[in-house]
């Protein structure tokens, strides 16, 4: 949109800073092709904002890329407080649409002090879509939950946000009466909240046969999943505590038909067996013989009843868990950012990677390289700074170019801000 045209679409929370203040995102991320209004239930009010932004998916497929371009950084800015307004919208298929428009622009783009300015805004939205909303709009709502804690990073700010939304999403994977596909949505609740979810997979004494999948078994894969990854920033003795309770029940799960149930098990022992063994050098598992037989027949699988898929999948999977539980060992794999690189060396690191992956989408290299929360995460230190002519004897794409220049601008900004800061403190003091 040209610079000139004129904006007159207000936004809830207004654009200043002041208490009506409120939530809101950046540019394009996994894109899915989601038309956001419907001739039916499009309000008149929805329909006049059609022209500047009627397909949030859009972002997607424009990329950051088009920042080079003079005025597209307030073209964007505007686009987003439109998408907020259509998170209020009265069709769920708008909301829904706008929704995902925000969540895949928070995967590619960190625009912090705009998403800071309009938080609450984007917080009362996602609980209003979590309480009011069907299935698919509360998946949607509970992903872009998820980014906006990690485009606000660790700070009262998403404390806030997780205070609000924590409870509202902790009843929705513990209600029996919700649709499997809303309480798969990104899950934040307790330990022992996930435990009452996915232990429902274990292996009844009495059953003689292996577990079958149930339509509720994809939600026990995510609970068992965001529940390892929980473990790994528990205190010690929590640690120890939770992989005596559960080290001898989960290889149960290893006997499941579902092949996705088989690898989480798998993965979530192979990091058990990895805390277990640095916080108790005396380590010993009594069912050891019996554990690597039951991983091994998984890692060389030629069922012929499985999908060919299915079994290229878990034999690589196993073969590496194999090697932790047996040999202590894990296969370093590099991750490849810029001119960056980023070594995963353990399955904790491995596990934390996965889910940000799962969040991030195609988005996960850009945060990596400019995201300072997700930097200090996987203690990748301050985003890297590189001067105009080390850019140019890159071999690095036009985008990741313009990464970098960001990084740089934005630390010279903040610079520039603590040097205004003590000279305004010296001429106080004199």
């Amino acid at each position: 949109m040209p610079k000139n045209k004129k904006r007159n679409i207000p936004h809830r929370g207004g654009g200043g800073g002041g208490a009506g203040a409120a939530a809101a995102a950046a540019a394009g991320g996994q894109h899915r092709n989601v038309q956001p209004f419907s001739d039916e239930d499009a309000s008149i009010e929805t329909m006049s904002h059609c022209s500047g932004f009627s397909d949030p998916a859009s972002f997607a497929e424009d990329g950051p890329e088009v920042l080079d371009e003079e005025g597209t950084q307030e073209d964007l800015e505007y686009k987003l407080k439109g998408l907020i307004d259509l998170t209020f919208d009265k069709s769920a298929k708008t909301r829904q649409a706008a929704l995902e428009g925000i969540k895949n622009a928070m995967a590619s783009k960190i625009l912090y002090e705009f998403i800071l300015e309009r938080r609450i805004t984007l917080t009362d939205s996602i609980e209003r879509c979590l309480k009011k909303g069907k299935s698919d709009e509360q998946r949607a709502a509970a992903g872009l939950a998820c980014i906006l804690c990690v485009q606000l990073g660790p700070g009262i700010e998403s404390e806030e946000v997780l205070k609000t939304l924590g409870p509202i999403l902790k009843k929705i994977i513990c209600d029996g009466t919700a649709s499997i596909q809303a309480r798969q949505a990104e899950l934040y609740s307790t330990m022992e909240c996930l435990e009452n979810i996915f232990t429902k997979s274990y292996h009844k004494e009495k059953d003689t046969n292996g577990i079958c999948s149930t339509p509720n078994t994809v939600l026990h894969i995510s609970s068992l999943l965001v529940w390892t990854l929980l473990l790994t920033i528990c205190p010690i003795n929590e640690v120890k505590k939770k992989i005596e309770m559960h080290l001898h029940k989960l290889p149960s799960l290893l006997s499941c038909d579902d092949v996705n149930m088989r690898i989480a098990a798998g993965e979530t022992l192979a990091l058990l067996f990895e805390l277990a063994r640095e916080t108790d050098n005396d380590f010993y598992y009594e069912d050891m013989e019996s554990l690597t037989q039951k991983l091994r027949a998984l890692a060389t699988d030629g069922n012929k009843h499985r999908a060919k898929v299915d079994k290229r999948k878990q034999r690589s999977v196993f073969r590496d868990v194999l090697r932790a539980v047996e040999e202590r060992d894990f296969p370093t794999e590099t991750v490849k950012f810029g001119p960056e690189r980023m070594y995963i060396d353990c399955w904790v690191k491995k596990q934390t990677y996965d889910t940000f992956k799962e969040i991030l989408g195609t988005g996960m290299q850009y945060h990596l390289q400019s995201n300072e929360f997700l930097r200090n995460v996987f203690e990748l230190g301050p985003p890297v700074m590189l001067d105009a002519a080390t850019l140019k004897t890159m071999k690095i794409s036009r985008f990741e170019r313009h990464l970098y220049n960001s990084a740089a601008f934005k630390a010279r900004t903040k610079a520039r801000s603590k040097c205004r800061d003590k000279r305004a403190d010296v001429g106080e003091f004199f």
